[in-house]
């Protein structure tokens, strides 16, 4: 990308971006499974009971300290983007990941047919971000060609990230 200010808002937007949307999880997210949870349960009863117990098992300061994590991982993204022009595949990975993240969100919030935390960002930021990104890497010419092999590699991304910020986390906070 030539455009200095165009590289920087596409690459270290994205860590923007991701800071936005994860005020609004770090807000809302235990708190919000802990109400809900009893219902929750009721209505998806195919759901293993330990994926439920591991779910509430997360309090506020092991999420807050898991969404630090994620904060270094999208950080080095960013910065790896920003020191390639936008052609780094860890930092296109990352925005993939990134805005099909905001799409599970929006699955989600569709599926329990309301709010669920992270659903009011990502139709408003996440998943715009991602688009109006993609578009400037493309117009760049520095844009992968997208396939569905990118987009299970973005969210295989996005999943192992947050099993690894929440494996730090509790490690950091320690047993309960």
């Amino acid at each position: 990308m030539k455009d200095d200010d165009a590289q920087r808002a596409v690459t270290y937007g994205l860590f923007a971006a991701w800071a936005l949307h994860d005020i609004e999880e770090l807000a809302f997210g235990p708190r919000w499974l802990r109400t809900h949870l009893p219902a929750l349960r009721e209505r998806f009863p195919g759901v293993p009971d330990r994926v439920w117990e591991a779910a509430a098992a997360v309090d506020e300061r092991e999420f807050a300290v898991a969404v630090g994590a994620m904060g270094v991982i999208v950080a080095a993204a960013s910065a790896a983007g920003a020191r390639t022009g936008g052609r780094s595949g860890f930092y296109q990975g990352a925005l993939t990941g990134f805005g099909l993240h905001g799409l599970v969100h929006m699955a989600q919030a569709a599926a329990v047919r309301g709010y669920t935390p992270g659903s009011v960002t990502s139709p408003l930021i996440v998943v715009p971000f991602t688009l109006w990104a993609r578009g400037r890497l493309r117009r760049a010419g520095v844009l992968r060609p997208a396939r569905a092999r990118d987009a299970v590699a973005g969210l295989a991304l996005a999943t192992a990230s947050v099993i690894l910020s929440h494996a730090v986390a509790r490690r950091i906070t320690g047993p309960r």
